[in-house]
């Protein structure tokens, strides 16, 4: 950043590490060990809607990527497509491989600008939901921790519970105002 970037207020935009994911098994242990939350087995990739043969195309390379797997796609009411990934709730390492391959499959392919978050969701053993969340945008991370989605309700001190226990492990966003909800999320 230059002095003129600092004189009228700009500031460079944080470029998306998507090697961040690979830090999710950690902190997920962190969570099995210090909150009873354990992992779903259940992560998504967030997107802008695209349609057409482009897309058709990127969902079989995705597809190969996984091995033949297909992820199941789900659009919502926000103008959003989720790329929805499942795996055996103990292979946390193999979730977050997959994910990382869906992420890079659609910014190679262009739809890097449509990323909007990709997603692990955890449960407790009293069935309490939880999803990290990966801003692509910010390389960041936030927990979101719905209690009842018809009222939009959210256990905030579930989510400052789970932001200091997972801060050591994973890049945390520090704007609270930046941890939007994500009704609806696969997994959560």
């Amino acid at each position: 950043m230059g002095i003129l970037d600092a004189i009228f207020g700009r500031s460079k935009q944080v470029q998306p590490n998507l090697d961040a994911l690979f830090a999710l098994p950690t902190a997920a242990l962190t969570l099995e060990a210090s909150a009873q939350m354990h992992p779903s087995g259940v992560g998504a990739v967030c997107f802008r809607q695209v349609e057409g043969a482009p897309f058709a195309r990127l969902k079989a390379d995705v597809t190969t990527l996984l091995g033949g797997s297909e992820p199941e796609q789900v659009n919502d009411d926000f103008g959003y497509t989720w790329l929805v990934v499942k795996r055996q709730p103990e292979q946390m390492s193999e979730l977050c491989t997959d994910l990382h391959a869906v992420n890079s499959t659609l910014e190679e392919a262009g739809f890097g600008p449509s990323l909007l978050c990709t997603t692990i969701g955890l449960r407790s053993d009293d069935g309490r939901g939880l999803a990290l969340v990966y801003l692509y945008k910010r390389g960041t991370f936030y927990p979101f921790a719905p209690v009842d989605a018809r009222r939009q309700d959210r256990d905030n001190a579930l989510e400052l519970q789970v932001r200091a226990l997972v801060g050591g492990d994973l890049p945390i966003e520090p704007d609270v105002a930046r941890w939007f909800p994500v009704w609806g999320a696969p997994g959560v």
